[in-house]
């Protein structure tokens, strides 16, 4: 990104447009312009399409953008999972730990770098929410998929990065769940019956219909394609769903928990 970043400025400086300038030819604001020059945020096809028009249209950005690696910050174990995710039909998430990556706040995925150990530097954390970030356009660009996600209430109540990081994360948390093919459901802390105490678990559905999970752990993750394995995982998280609260008892938790704080 950092390469990238650098050519866009190159161009930008060498047609002598500043940097205000440029944002407003892009049609993006000057921080984000700072961002992508920087080799901070990953740009996305609608910026390189307009900086090749500010730019003299010649067909370099677009190039080079075709071989920029879109998942830097990725760990190396997730990166199939990551790739099977844009073509599946269907998803499936539990988690116990954390809101799942794909409802999470940008506050609060910075929130969750910044307390790794050993610590990350200020590049690392930026490529791993520019990361996070980019994969969460799976929600918006696929609305005919259906996305579930079953969460521990603890993680809810959780106060990662502070008070204001909470709050930012439960209103966003509620504005991603409102799409109809998105389904939320909170398993509660007092439930008596829980089919997944071996922890996080995600499932897909490819088009070809093979089924795939996903498990991780500290430091690692396993992609399981075995249908010995993931038959019985499936079994489990649909028993999960029918122990958790509905989507509308879920929704009203959530923001009984919001409105507490």
């Amino acid at each position: 990104m950092r390469t990238f970043g650098a050519f866009v400025q190159g161009m930008r400086e060498h047609k002598k447009i500043s940097r205000e300038q440029f944002a407003r030819l892009v049609q993006f604001s000057q921080h984000t312009v700072a961002s992508i020059e920087l080799g901070r945020r990953m740009p996305d096809k609608a910026f390189v399409e307009l900086a090749e028009q500010a730019l003299d249209n010649t067909g370099a950005l677009r190039k080079a953008f075709q071989y920029l690696n879109r998942n830097p910050g990725l760990a190396a174990w997730f990166k199939e999972w990551a790739r099977r995710e844009k073509t599946a039909v269907s998803l499936s998430t539990y988690e116990c730990r954390m809101v799942p990556g794909l409802l999470q706040s940008e506050a609060y995925a910075r929130a969750l770098f910044q307390n790794a150990v050993p610590p990350l530097s200020d590049g690392q954390v930026e490529h791993q929410i520019v990361a996070r970030m980019e994969r969460q356009a799976l929600l918006r660009e696929r609305p005919n998929v259906p996305f579930s996600f079953i969460v521990a209430e603890g993680v809810f109540r959780a106060r990662i990065g502070g008070l204001e990081v909470t709050r930012g994360m439960l209103d966003h948390v509620l504005s991603e769940t409102e799409a109809r093919n998105v389904t939320l459901q909170i398993m509660p802390t007092e439930s008596e019956f829980h089919a997944c105490l071996d922890g996080p678990l995600r499932l897909l559905e490819g088009p070809d219909g093979r089924r795939f999970a996903y498990s991780e752990g500290q430091q690692n993750g396993r992609l399981i394609n075995d249908l010995k394995e993931v038959v019985p995982l499936q079994q489990a998280y649909e028993t999960l769903r029918s122990q958790a609260l509905t989507p509308s008892e879920s929704r009203d938790l959530l923001e009984r928990i919001r409105g507490a704080l």
